[in-house]
Parts: C-alpha cells; sequence; structure tokens
C-alpha cells in the first residue's frame, strides 16, 4: 500500500474558507477515487493560510482487475447477432461459453480486465478535482486562465514516495513545497507526509489548524494569568485568527486608558472586527486595559516592536469609537426616532419608521397578555427600540444594534426596563441564546418579530425549502420560545390578525397559514427536547385554539398517556375501529359517523363499551374543557379494558344489517372520543 500527499500552495487564502476547502478537497478526491474503484485506509486533510494539504493512507499501487459477464444471444440465433454480440465484448467465438438455463442455452462472455495503474489514474483524478473546487469568489491572475480563490504558485504531490508530475493549467506537480512566508521562505524538498510535516515544522510552519487553535488558546491564557487576568474566551475569533498565521506568537499589549471609559462591549467589537484581538477581564468580570495579538512570526526582541505597533494602531481605532460615543449622546435616543424614515425596512412594507409605528401600536396589544407589562413603558420602549440604527456608533459597529440603544437610554435616563428592552428584542436569536423575560422586553420583542412574520407571510414572502433570506424561521422560533419561556397565555391568530390589521401591504394574511408555519417551527424546537413531532402534529390538528403554552401541556399530557400500557394499547384499539370504518364506509357509501342506537345494542361487551364511551366522552369534555389534560388522558385510559373486552367478544359485521351499522357506529363512538385528546391518526409508529 502507498500513500499520496498533495498540497496546494497559493497566496493567503481567506480564513473562513480554508477549512471547508480542505474538506473540499478531499471529498472530491476521495470521491474520484472510488469510481475509479480504488479504496484508501484513511484521508487526513490539513490548510493555513498558504496552502491545502491533502494525505490518503493505504493506496493500492493499482486498480484491481475485473471480471465482467455477460449474455448474448440463444445459441442456434442468427449469425448476425452473434456477430454483433462479439463486436461488442471483443471476443471470438471460440472464447464465449455456451450455459444451460431454465430458458435455454446461451452464449456468455467473460471479460477479464486488468486494472490500471494508480498514478494513471490520479494524473486525471487530482486535476479533475482541482478544478471543481467550489471557491465562492474565484479570480484569475497575471495572463493565464486558471481561476483558483487567490494566485496558485506550487503544487507538491508526491504518490509511493516518487513526484508525480499532474499537470493543472500551467503548473506541474514537483516534491517541493516552500516554509513560513519570512522566517523560512526556501524550497523544501520532502519524500512523505511524515517528512513534509517535520520539515515544515522546522520551517516555522504548524500545517494542522487545530494544533495552532491550541497554541493560540494556551499562550494567550498564558500570558493573562501572569497579570492576573483572564481571556474572554471566544471560539469564532480563534478560529479566525488561527487561519491567518502559520507561526502562532501570542502577545499581549495595554489599551490606553482614556478608552476605558466607552462601553466595553464597543470596545471589544472594534478589537474583535477590525484588529482581531483578543479581550481580557478582571477578577471581577470587567474589561481590562489589556489585549491579546498572535504575531505571524517570532520576532527577535521578544515581540515589542510588534506589541508597540499595535498598540498605536488600537489608539487610532479605539479613538474613533471614543469619538461616536461622546457625538452620540449629545443628542437623545428620541430625538433620533425621525431619522428611521430614511432607513427602508423593505420596499414593500414600508421604513423603519413605519415599522417602529406598528410595533408601538402591537406592543400595546400584547401587553394584556404578559403578566406585569406596563402598556406605556411597552409603547415608549417600542418607539426608542430601533433609534440606535441612526446612531455614529451602530453605523460603525453594527453588532452593537441595541447594545448600544441601551446605553443611549440610560444615558437619557429612561427606566431601566425600558432601556433594558431596547437591547433585548432582538432576542433571542437562536436556539442557544438567552430569552427575555423582563416584561416590557418580552412584549417589544414579540410585537417586532410578529410584525415581521405577517408583513412577509402577507406579501407571500415565505421561506422555500432551505432559502430564508428574512430569517422567518428564526424570528417564527424567537416567538415560540418567549411564549413557552415565559408562560404566556395568548391567543396567537388573534394577534397574527391584529398585526394583519396594521400592515398596508398588498395581499391578505392567511392566520391559519402563519399558524401551521409555527407548528412546524415548534416539531424542530421540541425535537431537541425529545418531543415526538406526531405527538404536536395530533395536537395541532385538532384546531380551535392557538394557545401555545395550552397546546404543549396537552402535547405533554398526550406524550404521558401513549407512554403507560394502556394508552399504547388503546392507540392500536383506535387504529383497528379506524380502519374497520373506512373500508366499511368506503364500501358502503355511507358515514357511521352518528350515534348508537341503545335499542340494538344486545350483548354484554358492546353495552359496556357503550355506557363507558357515554361516561368518558363527559369526562373528556369536562377535563380539556378546565385544560386538565392529565385528568383526560386517565379517563381515556378507561376505555381500553371495554374495548378489547368488544372487539374480543363481539362481530361487527353481524348479519343483521341494522346491527352491523350500530356497531359500526360504536366504533366511530370509540375514535370520536379519542379525538377529543388528538387526532390518534396523526400519530405515526
Amino acid at each position: 500500500m502507498s500513500e499520496l500527499l498533495l498540497e496546494l500552495f497559493s497566496e493567503e487564502i481567506p480564513a473562513r474558507m480554508q477549512t471547508k476547502a480542505a474538506g473540499d478537497l478531499a471529498r472530491l478526491v476521495t470521491a474520484g477515487l472510488k469510481e475509479a474503484g480504488l479504496e484508501y485506509a484513511a484521508v487526513t486533510s490539513y490548510s493555513t493560510p498558504r496552502r491545502l494539504t491533502l494525505v490518503l493512507a493505504g493506496l493500492p499501487t493499482a486498480q484491481p482487475d475485473k471480471s465482467e459477464e455477460r449474455r448474448g444471444p440463444r445459441v442456434g440465433a442468427p449469425d448476425k447477432a452473434l456477430e454483433g454480440f462479439l463486436r461488442s465484448t471483443g471476443l471470438t467465438k471460440e472464447q464465449l461459453e455456451e450455459r444451460e438455463t431454465p430458458k435455454g442455452a446461451f452464449y456468455y462472455a467473460v471479460i477479464e480486465t486488468k486494472g490500471g495503474q494508480t498514478a494513471d489514474v490520479l494524473m486525471t483524478v487530482l486535476p479533475t478535482a482541482l478544478s471543481a473546487l467550489p471557491w465562492a469568489k474565484p479570480m484569475k491572475w497575471g495572463d493565464y486562465k486558471a481561476r483558483w480563490v487567490r494566485p496558485l504558485h506550487n503544487i507538491l504531490c508526491l504518490f509511493d514516495g516518487k513526484s508525480l508530475p499532474i499537470k493543472w493549467e500551467h503548473l506541474t506537480a514537483n516534491d517541493q513545497t516552500f516554509g513560513h512566508r519570512f522566517m523560512a521562505p526556501e524550497a523544501i524538498t520532502v519524500s512523505s507526509s511524515a517528512d513534509y510535516e517535520a520539515k515544515l515544522k522546522s520551517a516555522f510552519v504548524v500545517i494542522e489548524d487545530s494544533e495552532r487553535r491550541t497554541i493560540i488558546s494556551k499562550d494567550a491564557h498564558r500570558l493573562a494569568k501572569e497579570e492576573s487576568l483572564s481571556l474572554i474566551e471566544d471560539d469564532g475569533l480563534l478560529a479566525e485568527v488561527a487561519g491567518l498565521v502559520e507561526w502562532p506568537e501570542a502577545l499581549i499589549g495595554a489599551i490606553d486608558p482614556q478608552f476605558m471609559d466607552v462601553p466595553h462591549e464597543a470596545l471589544i467589537s472594534a478589537m474583535r472586527s477590525h484588529q482581531k484581538y483578543f479581550s481580557l477581564s478582571d477578577q471581577n468580570g470587567n474589561m481590562a486595559p489589556r489585549f491579546i495579538t498572535v504575531a505571524n512570526l517570532r520576532a527577535e526582541d521578544g515581540g515589542k516592536k510588534i506589541t508597540a505597533g499595535n498598540e498605536r494602531v488600537l489608539s487610532a481605532r479605539l479613538a474613533d469609537a471614543k469619538f461616536f460615543w461622546d457625538l452620540d449622546k449629545k443628542n437623545t435616543l428620541e430625538s433620533r426616532v425621525e431619522a428611521l424614515e430614511k432607513v427602508v425596512f423593505h420596499a414593500r412594507l414600508g421604513t423603519v419608521r413605519e415599522k417602529v409605528e406598528r410595533i408601538i401600536k402591537l406592543s400595546a396589544y400584547i401587553a394584556p397578555y404578559v403578566s406585569g407589562a406596563d402598556v406605556a413603558d411597552c409603547e415608549r420602549a417600542a418607539l426608542l427600540c430601533k433609534a440606535d440604527l441612526s446612531t455614529q456608533m451602530v453605523g460603525e459597529f453594527a453588532d452593537l444594534q441595541g447594545l448600544m440603544g441601551r446605553y443611549y437610554a440610560e444615558h437619557d435616563g429612561e427606566k431601566q426596563s425600558v432601556a433594558t428592552a431596547v437591547q433585548e428584542h432582538y432576542s433571542p436569536l437562536g436556539p442557544a441564546d438567552v430569552c427575555p423575560s423582563n416584561p416590557v422586553s418580552v412584549v417589544v420583542s414579540l410585537a417586532d418579530k410578529i410584525d415581521t412574520l405577517v408583513g412577509f407571510f402577507a406579501m407571500n414572502e415565505k421561506p422555500t425549502g432551505s432559502k430564508d433570506p428574512y430569517a422567518l424561521r428564526r424570528a417564527a422560533l424567537g416567538v415560540i420560545r418567549l411564549i413557552l419561556e415565559n408562560g404566556l397565555r395568548m391567543p396567537l391568530v388573534k394577534v397574527f390578525e391584529a398585526a394583519g390589521e396594521l400592515q398596508s401591504v398588498d395581499g391578505a394574511l392567511d392566520a391559519g397559514e402563519l399558524l401551521a408555519f409555527f407548528a412546524d417551527r415548534l416539531k424542530v424546537h421540541l425535537k431537541a427536547q425529545n418531543v415526538r413531532h406526531d405527538y404536536v402534529a395530533a395536537v395541532f390538528a385538532l384546531g380551535g385554539t392557538s394557545d401555545l403554552v395550552r397546546l404543549m401541556a396537552q402535547v405533554n399530557a398526550l406524550a404521558s398517556f401513549l407512554g403507560t400500557d394502556d394508552g399504547a394499547n388503546l392507540l392500536v384499539a383506535y387504529r383497528r375501529a379506524a380502519n374497520i370504518l373506512r373500508i366499511e364506509e368506503k364500501k358502503d357509501g355511507v358515514s357511521y359517523n352518528q350515534l348508537p342506537d341503545s335499542s340494538l345494542i344486545s350483548e354484554e361487551a358492546e353495552k359496556t363499551l357503550f355506557d363507558r364511551i357515554e361516561e368518558v366522552s363527559g369526562l373528556l369534555s369536562t377535563a380539556l374543557g378546565a385544560d386538565e389534560f392529565e385528568v383526560a388522558g386517565k379517563a381515556a385510559a378507561t376505555l381500553r379494558k371495554p374495548v378489547d373486552v368488544f372487539f374480543d367478544d363481539v362481530i361487527v359485521n353481524a348479519d343483521d344489517a341494522s346491527v352491523r351499522a350500530n356497531r359500526l357506529r360504536l366504533l366511530a363512538a370509540i375514535r370520536n372520543s379519542l379525538d377529543q385528546l388528538a387526532d390518534f391518526s396523526k400519530i405515526e409508529g
């Protein structure tokens, strides 16, 4: 078995593209090899800013031989048929076999094909994979026709310890790579993947992305600890920085104290987004006037000049943030609301100012459903919730929207609940985001998200397949979490209709369609909690309410009920009854959905069942009306025994037509009684 080593050496590949590109390269190459009948023992891919590397171990030196068997014409068939078969196989008549089959004697051809050399296969597979790499923004350079993410300078390709001269565009592969751009730029000849990794390490290149992340994290924590500080963890930034360096060297620098009165989130955002610096905190959890930067080389002076240069650059950047902060505070948040008239939310849904007006009115409608929510405070927070979009700070650091609004609201002397709502009305942004519990925040967040959902559904701009350009699935999930985690008894359909009346968009809202969309989102949300999606569908199918808290209580009760032996067996009986009814109603062309006639009941088993159904139907109706779903489940469970006895002792399709019809009505009564709890026909398995 042999090894393949492939390295694509280029100018700097954007950090966000590296890991995916290495995975795509491995996927394309291995797919090509498998199609050629070549298996391998292991595949490993690496990425750095300047290279993508693929190592395949356990490759055979040649393709396996193939033996193909083909049946030809019948023995004794016309000569032309036999001649055509011989031409297609490349064999002579003497090389064919005659075999007896149940349909007679036939000619058979056994074609032996010797496998080709793996090296020859790679000469085709590798260039094809390089051309098929799905770069988001490929480019051309010089006079070459090649298109790649950045100018590609060299291809290293070794198979079985020897250079494999594959050709791609203007490049021919060789057995050389190159070390660190500054500390070891000379060409390096390698003979294997182990030799490749060792020589690159000595040339100041760490080829494994995870190793670079570990080095950066370990060194950053060490530097922070030396000053009695803690690193503010940021996995996204760590991944990005690891994609910017081949030889990471962490350094610690100081932040000018004059900038520390700027909101720390703004400082962190500026350092993260523009400079790729890590932030530090003191023992009290407050941001410390220090930062960690990661250099891409080992400096002779221990990094003093690099650190000083980064401190100067950072001071200039933070001076901008401080200027924006001081400038923004000169005007109140409320004074900025009218400027939102110049910001378009959507061409058909109007400006952000118009959206704010809808949120104000919808907040007043929703507030009574949220305990502790003052209507005036909700309207005030709704008025201010988008105002920071017109500030200089948010214009520069878009990820601070909402947060800066809270700071400005606090500076203006707004109520704390109002200021908090300005920040939190965007939340929750995803399944891992914290869900607001402040009543004013909950109201404004609901109003904002429901306004968006209703507007886009009214103009028929709904998510399709994997496409959701307006993040409507995320908005619906946010509404679901706000309602369930805060226990809000809210009729969603009425809220949808109220929001729809505020829209000026052409088109009518189908509130039922939007509720069905919520049902699908709820299934996804509950999947992580191991709640079966068909239970959700069975409860939603009953209709009559859009109170998610009530519906969830009903789903949980249904799951508890069907988790018992009585519930599971009763489900089997329900299906048996429903199947018999479906078959007989189709055959007879009538419905048996009427009440049974007690005068036609003669056998003890059906009389017992009839009495129990009447009693259980009443109990279910009362319990469900009082939202006592556990009680309803226990009442339904008492049907199990009489239903079992009925199916054991009673013949449904009796000879007497009236008795038969009455017994089918009894089956319909079983189905209808249980369908008060949920639509059992929706339950799978």
